[in-house]
């Protein structure tokens, strides 16, 4: 498929006056029509040119095809019903500027175009000429305040345990190896029960109730999975059957699920790796181990006692203005501010099990490459720490507004007795003061959980005889040991537990809270909770254009002054109001 760059034509004349006499007066124009009035020709063609060759049948723009998936996420719409919109609705048409009898485009379309992005890295590509947009408009701009949060997100697969995942990834390589070199199992593989155990998916049927009868079959499956992989293996066997994904996965599966040994006549045995607790073998880290043969990619993860997971993570960063913020217009217009609404600037996807703190510095590099960086960054405590907030001042010059650990010692979680804040640190002569003004006898630099610390111990000389040290320390060494961050970090810490305990902090922090509702929105609106599709580029894609619709669908409500976070309001509770009306 071939795409020579052109710009978009105008909106088709007889189009443009259906429009017109369907949305005259005060109704207001649909989504589509006001972003091609307000933005014009957001996505250029020649912004995808790599991902497509400049020979061979010429294909759809693949700007309109980008932004055909905007509205379909706006709209929560499969392929299907996204390409009969593309043919039927009028206003889809007027975006594109396509003619009012243009026939549009078979669906698969645009699962080849998701592709083709995805293949040439062009995931983020949306949300940049977006962000372009806004910012030469004057819209978005660096500086200000921004905020982040993550969200659950579940794979497009089915939840499989240990064993119905064993089964199916050694039926998912029988499917592949079956459909690409039918003649190469039908000469090869010549076991018995093998078309009868994996005719059908694994997890469709009832599996043994019985523990020794599930070991049974588990064994089962490794043996068949060993036996399948040294034939494609074999120097009789065709090398490019290697490459098959399904043959790979298998693989892995093996070697993380299970171990071969030999029993004492010399025979080779298969059998399930079990945990270190228990004994065994040991089980790989849950952010390496498989969960499906179908999204490698995904990965079980919980939070908290009550959510767990199968899928990924995805971190939403937006824009976040106050009311301090808000400029009302000249004009008399009061229904309309100067400051935009909040927008989204960034969006990261990653498997369930990486941690929020974790993706801290890459969601500042996405903001600097945008050129977004906010003056004070929202975040909860999932994505700080006292290092973070160090680094983000000096690395990107913004303050990390986030709550951080509070002394987790037995005299600050009891109140009462000599917590840290009670010694007293001379950084310049490295050395510690307690309050009974008694100093430290060893200043340690060391490195714990992989972090630069510091660890300051006390005499006992002078610990042993304090008339004090039931308040100080409980240590059966009978001395006091205190562990410190680098100086930069210890005092940006203690800075901002001091800070965090004021009305006036707390009051400023509530600003957070608001992305919870950018999250909500995205569930109800885009679908983000379940993934569409398989991969973490494909997903990441998805998240994107999900972004890009709810800016679109925020800038539409901005446009035409209609304020999004209208609250519901009861019928009786408008009797109140009413009754406090006439009485005032």
């Amino acid at each position: 498929m071939s795409m020579r760059p052109r710009s978009w034509p105008e909106p088709a004349p007889e189009v443009a006056r259906a429009i017109a006499a369907m949305y005259r007066g005060k109704r207001q124009s649909p989504l589509p029509v006001r972003v091609r009035d307000e933005l014009g020709e957001l996505f250029a063609d020649a912004q995808f040119a790599g991902a497509f060759g400049a020979e061979g049948k010429p294909g759809w723009s693949p700007g309109r095809l980008a932004l055909i998936t905007v509205f379909q996420r706006v709209e929560n719409l499969t392929d299907r019903q996204a390409a009969e919109a593309v043919r039927a609705d009028l206003s889809w048409k007027y975006a594109l500027g396509l003619e009012l009898d243009d026939p549009g485009f078979d669906a698969s379309v645009l699962s080849e175009f998701r592709s083709r992005v995805v293949a040439h890295g062009l995931e983020e590509l949306a949300l940049d000429l977006l962000v372009s947009a806004l910012i030469d408009k004057g819209m978005l701009k660096a500086g200000g305040k921004q905020r982040t949060d993550s969200t659950h997100v579940i794979s497009a697969v089915r939840d499989l345990n240990r064993l119905e995942l064993a089964g199916e990834c050694v039926r998912a390589a029988l499917e592949a190896l079956s459909a690409a070199a039918p003649h190469w199992v039908q000469q090869v593989l010549d076991l018995p029960g093998w078309a009868e155990r994996y005719r059908a998916r694994i997890d469709s049927w009832r599996l043994p109730t019985f523990e020794t009868k599930r070991e049974e079959l588990a064994r089962a499956y490794g043996s068949d999975g060993y036996v399948l992989v040294a034939a494609v293996y074999a120097p009789f066997s065709p090398a490019w059957l290697r490459q098959l994904p399904a043959v790979d996965t298998l693989r892995v599966m093996l070697i993380q699920n299970y171990v071969r040994t030999t029993d004492k006549t010399g025979r080779e045995v298969v059998k399930r790796r079990r945990p270190l607790e228990d004994g065994g073998e040991g089980l790989p880290p849950g952010r390496w181990r498989l969960t499906s043969p179908y999204d490698t990619d995904a990965r079980w993860a919980a939070k908290g006692e009550d959510l767990f997971w199968n899928g990924y993570k995805v971190h939403i960063s937006e824009t976040c203005h106050t009311l301090a913020d808000t400029v009302e217009s000249e004009n008399g217009n009061q229904g309309k501010a100067i400051a935009p609404p909040n927008l989204i600037t960034n969006v990261a996807t990653t498997d369930a099990t990486v941690p929020d703190v974790a993706m801290t510095e890459k969601v500042h590099q996405g903001l600097q490459q945008r050129g977004l960086l906010p003056r004070e960054h929202y975040v909860d405590s999932g994505y700080a720490s006292a290092e973070l907030i160090v680094s983000a001042r000096e690395a990107y010059g913004l303050t990390l507004v986030t709550p951080v650990l509070l002394d987790q010692s037995p005299q600050a979680r009891a109140q009462s007795g000599y917590d840290r804040s009670s010694f007293t640190v001379d950084w310049a002569n490295q050395q510690v003061t307690c309050p009974q003004g008694q100093t430290s006898a060893s200043w340690s630099p060391c490195v714990q959980r992989g972090t630069d610390a510091i660890v300051v111990t006390f005499p006992t000389t002078s610990c042993r005889p304090c008339p004090v040290r039931t308040l100080c320390t409980t240590s059966t060494r009978e001395r006091r040991q205190l562990t410190l961050h680098p100086q930069p970090i210890q005092q940006a810490l203690e800075a901002a537990r001091a800070e965090q305990t004021s009305k006036q902090w707390q009051d400023k922090y509530k600003i957070r809270a608001g992305v919870e509702g950018t999250v909500r929105q995205a569930v109800a609106v885009t679908g983000l909770r379940r993934a569409r599709y398989r991969g973490i580029e494909k997903v990441h894609l998805e998240h994107v254009f999900s972004a890009v619709a709810l800016n679109l669908i925020r800038l539409d409500a901005w446009w035409n002054s209609h304020p999004l976070d209208r609250g519901r309001t009861s019928h009786l509770a408008r009797l109140e109001l009413a009754e406090l009306a006439l009485a005032a």
